[in-house]
């Protein structure tokens, strides 16, 4: 069977081999509506490349590394982006390139556009646009065959993985078709629905300057049009601030800026938007329903670039009817979709968080600081205590909204590099992320400083020792004194969220000092050289986009490190507050231990109404089924009774910072083990938080069960230069402080090799 299909040569009944949208494209030409000229890389070529290359099984071992329900957003970016290389490095078979490249060879010479068209996508029922990736200005061959190989690996992006049970994916019986059409760089595009979203008696027409890009991934705002279906009369009219257009670049496409006369004019004329209206109630007849048409004008023609059938949808801006914030809902797809920005969409929000966000957060707990709660009278602390929680919340909601989003900017950066460089290891960009500007990294140099001191003078590492015994720490030696109440200032109480006294800060630089092996930061290591050999693949328009986003990357990067450390420095005013009104309540001999910070301040308020707050109970840990369980591997253990019992032998997570590491496990389950890691031995958490981060240098290797390379611990592991393995499922449950492991940062196992505790 031919592997390519022209439009012409599609049948409707063939939409299981071409896929929803060639089927449609192929009904729009055959009906004489103006579509680029183009062809279909029919599902075919997908199964025998995926046959071919044994790459089915492949995908298997990562998508099934770990329950899909576990899955937190970011290791979904992490299990996308390790299969979209996986993709890039598996050389397509001589006899499929061949037949592909002979295929293709019309666009050889002409800039075109390269777009999914998956049998599960776009079909009545399952709309879910947008799920696949699609390529405007691919030119060559060879790059065609390249951005084949992406929309195929998109089948299993991050956003169709939210879909998952909805498309009925699976390795075994999913497939990708891909469309391939001349592109018709328009000088106005845009988006008609027959049926609008918000009224059915009305249709909507979106349009902007330029290509439809900028409209479909939200960095260019549409003018907007509300026309009645029965007439095509303008109902309503929604200007847009015009300011910018995508437009074709070599390699791509830009932002650029608009001339001024088009920022004073709608894209559409009158007689352009009659023509548009015209067009989508045209297609709405021919297929039978309501239709989401793209379009755009090239010259005097408009060309419809696909159509899809409208479905019933979730409301667009991701809120609940009650106003339930997206990142609070059990289904929170809506929100995660909206994490993917663009380029441009990145760096304005960069913008904001720098110069408003986070400055505004810092302000706010360093002015909440300067309040002496325990001066204040009961009723003044309550309302101090319900002031703070509302800024808490506040900042809480930026930070999911605008921090968490921005995270997305070095992904971006580690797909174009993946793209452009094509490595084995999906994640080596990360080596050119940097760790300058990291706080948690800035806070443990300052702490390895304090400890080489008292490591290399015998008096001031007694001095210390004496000060510990006697528990007096009024006059520290000078030496250090100065350096301690700087870094009290800098990451302390009020700065930060360790709550550190100076008892526990000088514990833990004794307890640094006296561990030789402690390591320093090793991420900024000839990050020059590989920066411009990175640099020197690129030349032009290519190589100041690749110097945009790894700015931004780095910015991403830095800010998805620190971004806890500013929120905590509010929560921690927060908690003081509530402290000081548990510690007054307590002194009257009421129970306040454990009620939260509401109720303290209803309580302050009318000491007569103490809620009944039942202890929680300790739970064990969930029990973990260890047969038939693919994330693990069991081994029988004899009992004391002559028995047998399984216990876990190896778990499976990510690898997410490359080494072998063997060690004593020590599992921290709250603030209170800390202090008792010990120089060597393995870190087991549920996720290494800001505040742990001290000990660090202090480990052989990092056990996280959550997982993802932009996670907090990850960054920092990967700094220290240690073998790491997150998302391991139930770690914390089958780990056992005392436990001999090994870790193995390269394939993502961890080795239980005897029993501790």
């Amino acid at each position: 069977m031919r592997l390519i299909l022209s439009f012409r040569e599609i049948e409707e009944r063939e939409a299981n081999l071409v896929g929803g949208k060639a089927v449609a494209l192929s009904r729009l030409s055959k009906a004489g509506i103006d579509v680029p000229a183009g062809v279909c890389v029919t599902v075919k070529a997908y199964e025998r490349f995926v046959e071919r290359t044994g790459l089915g099984e492949r995908l298997s071992l990562i998508l099934d590394r770990k329950s899909f329900t576990e899955l937190r957003w970011e290791e979904i970016w992490d299990v996308s982006l390790r299969i979209r290389n996986l993709f890039l490095n598996t050389p397509l078979p001589p006899d499929v390139k061949a037949a592909l490249r002979e295929g293709l060879e019309q666009f050889s010479g002409v800039p075109a556009v390269v777009r999914s068209s998956s049998p599960s996508e776009d079909a009545a029922g399952t709309s879910f646009a947008g799920l696949h990736e699609s390529y405007v200005n691919v030119r060559g061959l060879d790059s065609l065959l390249d951005h084949i190989l992406l929309v195929w690996a998109s089948l299993w992006s991050d956003r169709a993985l939210l879909y998952r049970k909805e498309l009925g994916l699976d390795v075994a019986r999913s497939a990708m078709a891909v469309i391939v059409q001349e592109l018709a760089a328009g000088e106005k595009s845009g988006v008609a629905f027959s049926v609008s979203p918000h009224d059915p008696a009305n249709a909507a027409v979106e349009a902007v300057y330029g290509l439809n890009q900028g409209l479909v991934d939200g960095t260019v705002e549409p003018d907007m049009w509300l026309l009645e279906r029965a007439s095509g009369k303008i109902v309503d009219f929604r200007a847009a601030r015009r300011s910018e257009a995508i437009r074709s670049v070599a390699g791509g496409t830009a932002l650029a800026e608009l001339p001024e006369s088009a920022k004073k004019t709608p894209p559409l004329g009158v007689g352009e938007l009659a023509r548009v209206f015209e067009t989508v109630m045209k297609v709405e007849a021919l297929f039978g329903g309501p239709q989401d048409m793209e379009w755009t004008f090239k010259g005097e023609t408009l060309y419809v670039l696909q159509a899809r059938p409208i479905t019933a949808r979730a409301r667009g801006d991701g809120m609940s009817e009650g106003g339930e914030k997206p990142w609070e809902r059990s289904d929170r797809r809506s929100w995660y979709l909206s994490l993917t920005r663009s380029l441009e969409s990145l760096k304005r929000l960069r913008r904001r968080i720098e110069e408003e966000l986070i400055p505004g957060m810092d302000a706010d707990a360093q002015t909440l600081s300067g309040v002496d709660v325990n001066a204040m009278a009961d009723r003044a602390l309550a309302d101090e205590i319900d002031r703070r929680r509302l800024i808490h919340g506040k900042w809480v909601d930026r930070y999911w909204a605008d921090l968490i989003p921005f995270a997305h900017g070095a992904r971006l950066f580690g797909q174009f590099y993946n793209d452009t460089v094509t490595p084995k290891d999906p994640f080596e960009f990360t080596a050119l992320l940097g760790s300058e500007g990291l706080e948690g990294v800035e806070r443990n140099r300052q702490l390895s400083e304090m400890a080489a001191l008292v490591r290399n003078s015998g008096e001031l590492r007694e001095h210390l020792g004496e000060k510990m015994r006697s528990r007096r720490f009024e006059d520290i030696d000078p030496a250090i004194a100065a350096r301690v109440d700087g870094f009290l200032e800098s990451f302390g109480d009020t700065a930060g969220a360790l709550s550190w006294g100076k008892g526990e800060l000088l514990a833990l630089i004794l307890r640094l000092a006296e561990a030789k092996s402690a390591r320093g930061g090793a991420g900024s290591r000839n990050l020059e050289k590989k920066t411009n050999a990175f640099f020197d693949r690129f030349t032009g328009e290519e190589r100041e986009r690749a110097r945009d986003l790894l700015e931004l990357g780095r910015a991403s990067y830095r800010m998805r490190d620190n971004d806890n450390l500013h929120l905590a420095r509010v929560e921690a005013q927060l908690g003081k507050s509530v402290e000081a009104g548990k510690k007054r309540l307590e002194s009257r001999g009421l129970e306040a231990a454990l009620l939260d910070s509401e109720q303290v301040a209803q309580v302050l308020r009318d000491p007569s109404n103490v809620p009944l707050v039942k202890p929680v109970p300790t739970v064990a840990a969930e029990p973990v089924e260890l047969q038939d369980n693919p994330h693990l591997v069991p081994e029988k253990v004899v009992t004391s009774e002559g028995g047998f019992r399984l216990r876990a032998r190896q778990l499976t997570g990510q690898p997410a910072g490359q080494g072998l590491a063997a060690g004593k496990a020590r599992v921290i389950l709250g603030r209170a083990d800390l202090l008792e890691f010990r120089p060597g031995e393995i870190l087991v958490c549920d996720a290494i938080d800001p505040a742990m981060t001290f000990i660090v240098p202090l480990a052989s290797g990092v056990v996280e069960r959550r997982g993802g390379m932009l996670i907090h611990g990850a960054i920092i592991a990967r700094e220290y230069g240690l073998p790491c393995v997150t998302g391991v499922q139930s770690a914390t449950s089958l780990i056992k402080t005392g436990d001999s492991l090994v870790v193995d940062g390269y394939l993502g196992i961890v080795t239980l090799e005897g029993a501790g505790e």
